[in-house]
């Protein structure tokens, strides 16, 4: 994992770069998470990578390394009330909005993951699969992942029933058998649910 397309745009003139990620977007329970995070040089060797290549010892290991070595870095989520109210993709921009604005230096430009770009209100480069190309999208893709994972496990400790540490939210078989055991629960996302009977 390279600092290429960070380079790319400080060769450009933007000298505080931030990449930005989601986790969450497809599960039917919880909030989408999402990260930016600044990173210095020099980090290559770290074995930062896309969370969805790596283990979750591994996910877990770098999760603490980001925090302690990133020059600022942010998460953030939007709840499952808004995915409903405003979409799940206007829901994801949200939550990366948010994580721009908690960082504690304000970036000049943002690397985003995917081909959408959230009007953070910075310039900002859309990167298809970028978590596997950027090494700063890939940080926030760690952030996000594991913050999110540590969410759905509290929240099994207060819905039990569901099993949201097996599932983390996902759509599951073990998780529809749990929704039609057991009914919708106000933690899940009531518009992802619309065709459950069809299940």
């Amino acid at each position: 994992m390279t600092y290429e397309y960070e380079n790319l745009l400080k060769e450009k003139g933007f000298s505080v770069v931030c990449g930005i990620d989601e986790a969450g977007r497809g599960p039917l329970a919880g909030p989408v998470f999402a990260a930016a995070v600044i990173l210095p040089d020099g980090l290559e060797e770290l074995g930062i990578n896309d969370s969805k290549k790596l283990s979750e010892k591994k996910r877990d290991t770098l999760f603490e390394i980001i925090k302690e070595k990133a020059v600022s870095w942010s998460v953030a989520s939007a709840s499952e009330k808004e995915i409903d109210e405003i979409n799940i993709l206007n829901a994801t921009f949200l939550a990366m909005k948010r994580a721009v604005e908690g960082l504690d230096i304000c970036p000049d430009a943002a690397l985003v993951d995917g081909n959408r770009k959230p009007s953070t209100g910075i310039p900002e480069m859309t990167l298809v699969k970028g978590d596997a190309k950027s090494i700063s999208i890939a940080a926030a893709s760690i952030l996000a992942k594991v913050s999110r994972d540590r969410y759905l496990s509290e929240l099994d400790k207060q819905y039990p029933e569901y099993q949201f540490s097996k599932h983390k939210g996902y759509p599951t078989k073990l998780h529809y058998e749990m929704i039609k055991e057991h009914g919708i629960s106000p933690v899940h996302r009531l518009s992802f649910l619309k065709n459950l009977g069809e299940k």
